[in-house]
Protein backbone atom coordinates (compact mmCIF):
# COMPACT_ATOMS: atom_id res chain seq x y z
CA UNK A 1 0.00 0.00 0.00
CA UNK A 2 1.20 3.49 -0.83
CA UNK A 3 1.40 5.81 2.20
CA UNK A 4 -1.16 8.19 0.71
CA UNK A 5 -3.78 5.42 0.76
CA UNK A 6 -3.07 4.44 4.37
CA UNK A 7 -5.00 7.27 6.11
CA UNK A 8 -2.24 7.04 8.72
CA UNK A 9 -2.46 10.70 9.72
CA UNK A 10 -5.72 9.87 11.44
CA UNK A 11 -6.82 7.60 14.30
CA UNK A 12 -10.14 6.49 12.75
CA UNK A 13 -9.79 5.20 9.20
CA UNK A 14 -12.30 3.63 6.81
CA UNK A 15 -12.28 1.59 3.63
CA UNK A 16 -14.48 -0.96 1.90
CA UNK A 17 -14.35 -4.74 1.85
CA UNK A 18 -11.72 -7.30 2.82
CA UNK A 19 -8.97 -6.34 0.36
CA UNK A 20 -8.74 -2.67 1.32
CA UNK A 21 -9.30 -3.41 5.01
CA UNK A 22 -6.53 -5.97 5.08
CA UNK A 23 -4.15 -3.53 3.38
CA UNK A 24 -4.96 -0.73 5.86
CA UNK A 25 -4.53 -3.10 8.78
CA UNK A 26 -1.25 -4.63 7.65
CA UNK A 27 0.17 -1.16 6.97
CA UNK A 28 -0.76 0.02 10.48
CA UNK A 29 0.51 -3.16 12.14
CA UNK A 30 3.82 -2.87 10.27
CA UNK A 31 4.15 0.67 11.61
CA UNK A 32 3.80 -0.68 15.16
CA UNK A 33 0.21 0.44 15.75
CA UNK A 34 -2.27 -1.68 17.66
CA UNK A 35 -5.33 -2.00 15.40
CA UNK A 36 -8.99 -2.38 16.27
CA UNK A 37 -10.96 -3.33 13.15
CA UNK A 38 -14.72 -2.77 13.12
CA UNK A 39 -16.64 -4.97 10.68
CA UNK A 40 -20.01 -3.59 9.55
CA UNK A 41 -22.38 -5.78 7.53
CA UNK A 42 -25.84 -4.52 8.45
CA UNK A 43 -27.85 -6.81 6.15
CA UNK A 44 -27.11 -9.16 7.67
CA UNK A 45 -23.91 -10.71 9.11
CA UNK A 46 -23.04 -8.30 11.91
CA UNK A 47 -26.71 -7.88 12.84
CA UNK A 48 -26.82 -11.69 13.17
CA UNK A 49 -23.70 -11.62 15.34
CA UNK A 50 -25.25 -8.93 17.56
CA UNK A 51 -28.48 -10.90 18.03
CA UNK A 52 -26.46 -14.03 18.79
CA UNK A 53 -24.25 -12.21 21.31
CA UNK A 54 -27.36 -10.94 23.12
CA UNK A 55 -28.43 -14.58 23.49
CA UNK A 56 -25.01 -15.74 24.71
CA UNK A 57 -24.24 -17.58 21.45
CA UNK A 58 -20.63 -17.71 20.24
CA UNK A 59 -20.38 -17.10 16.49
CA UNK A 60 -17.59 -18.64 14.41
CA UNK A 61 -17.28 -16.70 11.12
CA UNK A 62 -16.49 -18.94 8.16
CA UNK A 63 -15.77 -18.38 4.52
CA UNK A 64 -18.74 -18.55 2.15
CA UNK A 65 -19.39 -21.71 0.12
CA UNK A 66 -16.51 -23.58 1.78
CA UNK A 67 -17.35 -27.28 1.94
CA UNK A 68 -15.17 -27.73 5.03
CA UNK A 69 -17.67 -25.72 7.12
CA UNK A 70 -19.67 -28.82 8.09
CA UNK A 71 -16.62 -30.68 9.40
CA UNK A 72 -15.49 -27.52 11.21
CA UNK A 73 -18.87 -27.27 12.97
CA UNK A 74 -18.96 -30.98 13.85
CA UNK A 75 -15.50 -30.82 15.41
CA UNK A 76 -16.70 -28.08 17.76
CA UNK A 77 -20.16 -29.45 18.46
CA UNK A 78 -21.53 -26.29 16.86
CA UNK A 79 -24.62 -25.58 14.79
CA UNK A 80 -23.89 -24.83 11.14
CA UNK A 81 -26.06 -22.08 9.68
CA UNK A 82 -27.97 -23.08 6.56
CA UNK A 83 -29.12 -21.02 3.61
CA UNK A 84 -32.20 -18.89 4.03
CA UNK A 85 -34.02 -20.91 1.36
CA UNK A 86 -33.35 -24.17 3.22
CA UNK A 87 -34.66 -22.84 6.52
CA UNK A 88 -37.82 -21.47 4.89
CA UNK A 89 -39.00 -25.03 4.27
CA UNK A 90 -37.27 -26.96 7.03
CA UNK A 91 -36.54 -24.47 9.81
CA UNK A 92 -33.22 -23.97 11.54
CA UNK A 93 -30.68 -21.17 11.70
CA UNK A 94 -29.44 -19.17 8.72
CA UNK A 95 -27.89 -15.80 7.88
CA UNK A 96 -31.14 -14.33 9.16
CA UNK A 97 -31.20 -12.50 12.48
CA UNK A 98 -34.84 -13.54 12.96
CA UNK A 99 -33.86 -17.22 12.74
CA UNK A 100 -31.11 -16.71 15.34
CA UNK A 101 -33.49 -14.88 17.65
CA UNK A 102 -35.90 -17.82 17.39
CA UNK A 103 -33.22 -20.49 17.92
CA UNK A 104 -33.20 -22.66 21.03
CA UNK A 105 -30.34 -24.63 22.60
CA UNK A 106 -27.68 -23.11 20.33
CA UNK A 107 -24.42 -22.29 22.11
CA UNK A 108 -21.97 -22.17 19.21
CA UNK A 109 -22.90 -21.16 15.67
CA UNK A 110 -20.76 -21.47 12.55
CA UNK A 111 -21.96 -18.63 10.33
CA UNK A 112 -20.58 -18.44 6.79
CA UNK A 113 -21.25 -15.30 4.79
CA UNK A 114 -19.81 -13.83 1.61
CA UNK A 115 -18.92 -10.45 3.10
CA UNK A 116 -18.85 -9.87 6.86
CA UNK A 117 -17.65 -13.33 7.77
CA UNK A 118 -14.85 -13.37 5.21
CA UNK A 119 -13.81 -9.84 6.17
CA UNK A 120 -13.69 -10.81 9.85
CA UNK A 121 -11.33 -13.70 9.13
CA UNK A 122 -9.06 -11.63 6.90
CA UNK A 123 -8.74 -8.85 9.48
CA UNK A 124 -7.93 -11.22 12.32
CA UNK A 125 -5.23 -12.86 10.20
CA UNK A 126 -3.81 -9.38 9.45
CA UNK A 127 -3.27 -8.75 13.16
CA UNK A 128 -6.28 -6.67 14.22
CA UNK A 129 -8.50 -6.96 17.25
CA UNK A 130 -11.84 -7.41 15.47
CA UNK A 131 -15.29 -6.36 16.67
CA UNK A 132 -18.67 -6.65 14.93
CA UNK A 133 -20.83 -3.52 14.71
CA UNK A 134 -24.35 -2.92 13.50
CA UNK A 135 -27.01 -0.31 14.10
CA UNK A 136 -28.19 -2.43 17.05
CA UNK A 137 -24.95 -2.00 19.02
CA UNK A 138 -23.13 0.95 17.47
CA UNK A 139 -23.13 3.04 20.67
CA UNK A 140 -21.87 0.08 22.72
CA UNK A 141 -19.13 -0.57 20.15
CA UNK A 142 -18.06 3.08 20.28
CA UNK A 143 -17.80 2.93 24.08
CA UNK A 144 -15.76 -0.28 23.84
CA UNK A 145 -13.39 1.32 21.28
CA UNK A 146 -12.83 4.37 23.49
CA UNK A 147 -11.85 2.02 26.32
CA UNK A 148 -9.58 0.10 23.92
CA UNK A 149 -7.92 3.32 22.75
CA UNK A 150 -7.19 4.31 26.32
CA UNK A 151 -5.72 0.90 27.16
CA UNK A 152 -3.57 1.02 24.00
CA UNK A 153 -2.25 4.53 24.54
CA UNK A 154 1.12 3.33 25.86
CA UNK A 155 2.07 1.54 22.64
CA UNK A 156 5.10 2.70 20.66
CA UNK A 157 2.88 3.92 17.80
CA UNK A 158 -0.52 5.59 17.86
CA UNK A 159 -3.38 3.05 17.89
CA UNK A 160 -5.57 2.84 14.79
CA UNK A 161 -9.28 2.14 14.41
CA UNK A 162 -10.09 0.67 10.98
CA UNK A 163 -13.81 0.79 10.22
CA UNK A 164 -14.81 -1.61 7.45
CA UNK A 165 -18.18 -1.41 5.68
CA UNK A 166 -18.26 -4.91 4.18
CA UNK A 167 -20.45 -4.18 1.16
CA UNK A 168 -22.13 -6.76 -1.05
CA UNK A 169 -21.14 -8.64 -4.21
CA UNK A 170 -22.22 -8.40 -7.81
CA UNK A 171 -22.69 -11.70 -9.71
CA UNK A 172 -19.11 -11.45 -11.02
CA UNK A 173 -17.92 -11.28 -7.35
CA UNK A 174 -16.83 -7.65 -7.61
CA UNK A 175 -17.56 -5.37 -4.66
CA UNK A 176 -20.90 -3.56 -4.53
CA UNK A 177 -20.61 -0.74 -1.98
CA UNK A 178 -23.89 -1.03 -0.08
CA UNK A 179 -25.37 2.11 1.40
CA UNK A 180 -26.66 0.33 4.53
CA UNK A 181 -23.07 -0.53 5.42
CA UNK A 182 -22.01 3.06 4.78
CA UNK A 183 -24.71 4.16 7.23
CA UNK A 184 -23.75 1.49 9.75
CA UNK A 185 -20.06 2.39 9.56
CA UNK A 186 -20.95 6.07 9.79
CA UNK A 187 -23.11 5.46 12.84
CA UNK A 188 -20.09 4.01 14.67
CA UNK A 189 -17.89 6.90 13.49
CA UNK A 190 -20.47 9.45 14.67
CA UNK A 191 -20.76 7.79 18.09
CA UNK A 192 -16.96 7.72 18.39
CA UNK A 193 -16.63 11.36 17.39
CA UNK A 194 -19.22 12.34 19.99
CA UNK A 195 -17.38 10.47 22.74
CA UNK A 196 -13.99 11.83 21.68
CA UNK A 197 -14.97 15.38 20.75
CA UNK A 198 -12.84 16.74 23.63
CA UNK A 199 -9.76 15.39 21.85
CA UNK A 200 -11.07 15.40 18.30
CA UNK A 201 -9.66 17.84 15.80
CA UNK A 202 -8.67 17.09 12.21
CA UNK A 203 -6.42 14.16 13.17
CA UNK A 204 -9.19 12.05 14.72
CA UNK A 205 -11.22 11.14 11.61
CA UNK A 206 -9.86 10.51 8.15
CA UNK A 207 -11.86 12.22 5.36
CA UNK A 208 -13.21 8.77 4.44
CA UNK A 209 -14.45 8.17 7.99
CA UNK A 210 -15.81 11.71 8.24
CA UNK A 211 -17.81 11.23 5.02
CA UNK A 212 -19.38 8.04 6.37
CA UNK A 213 -20.34 9.86 9.57
CA UNK A 214 -22.01 12.59 7.53
CA UNK A 215 -23.93 9.98 5.52
CA UNK A 216 -25.27 8.51 8.76
CA UNK A 217 -26.35 11.88 10.13
CA UNK A 218 -28.35 12.44 6.95
CA UNK A 219 -30.60 9.42 7.72
CA UNK A 220 -30.30 9.06 11.49
CA UNK A 221 -33.84 10.31 12.14
CA UNK A 222 -35.36 7.93 9.57
CA UNK A 223 -33.00 4.96 9.71
CA UNK A 224 -35.68 2.26 9.66
CA UNK A 225 -37.38 3.72 6.57
CA UNK A 226 -34.01 4.21 4.86
CA UNK A 227 -33.08 0.56 5.46
CA UNK A 228 -36.39 -0.64 4.03
CA UNK A 229 -36.01 1.48 0.90
CA UNK A 230 -32.32 0.89 0.05
CA UNK A 231 -31.43 -1.74 -2.55
CA UNK A 232 -30.46 -4.46 -0.07
CA UNK A 233 -33.52 -3.80 2.07
CA UNK A 234 -35.84 -3.97 -0.93
CA UNK A 235 -34.18 -7.26 -1.92
CA UNK A 236 -34.79 -8.88 1.48
CA UNK A 237 -38.38 -7.65 1.69
CA UNK A 238 -39.12 -8.87 -1.85
CA UNK A 239 -37.68 -12.27 -0.96
CA UNK A 240 -39.89 -12.55 2.10
CA UNK A 241 -37.55 -11.49 4.92
CA UNK A 242 -38.97 -8.16 6.19
CA UNK A 243 -38.33 -9.14 9.82
CA UNK A 244 -34.60 -9.25 9.13
CA UNK A 245 -34.69 -5.63 7.95
CA UNK A 246 -36.73 -4.63 11.01
CA UNK A 247 -34.24 -6.27 13.38
CA UNK A 248 -31.34 -4.56 11.61
CA UNK A 249 -33.05 -1.21 12.27
CA UNK A 250 -33.20 -1.69 16.08
CA UNK A 251 -30.98 1.31 16.78
CA UNK A 252 -28.91 0.99 19.99
CA UNK A 253 -31.03 -1.94 21.18
CA UNK A 254 -27.99 -3.88 22.39
CA UNK A 255 -25.29 -3.07 24.92
CA UNK A 256 -23.24 -6.12 23.99
CA UNK A 257 -20.05 -5.90 21.91
CA UNK A 258 -19.07 -9.03 19.92
CA UNK A 259 -15.27 -9.38 20.06
CA UNK A 260 -13.49 -11.94 17.88
CA UNK A 261 -11.43 -14.10 20.24
CA UNK A 262 -9.79 -17.41 19.28
CA UNK A 263 -11.80 -17.52 16.07
CA UNK A 264 -15.23 -16.82 17.55
CA UNK A 265 -17.26 -13.70 18.30
CA UNK A 266 -18.09 -13.60 22.01
CA UNK A 267 -20.23 -10.97 23.65
CA UNK A 268 -18.72 -8.42 26.03
CA UNK A 269 -20.68 -5.75 27.92
CA UNK A 270 -19.89 -2.19 26.91
CA UNK A 271 -17.78 -0.30 29.46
Amino acid sequence: MHPWHSQDRHVVRLDWGPTAAEALTRYAVAAGSPVCAVVVDVLSFTTCVSVAADAGIRVHPYRWKDESARAFAEERGATLARTRSATRAEGGVSLSPASIRAARDVKDLVLPSPNGSTTSTVLAEAGAQVVAASLRNRAAVAAWIVDWLESSSGSRARPAVVVVPAGERWPDDSLRPAVEDLWGAGSVVAALAQRLEHRGGPLLLSPEAEAAGAAWLAVEDRAAAALRSCASGLELVAQGWPDDVAIAAELDASGVVPVLTDGAYTGHPAP
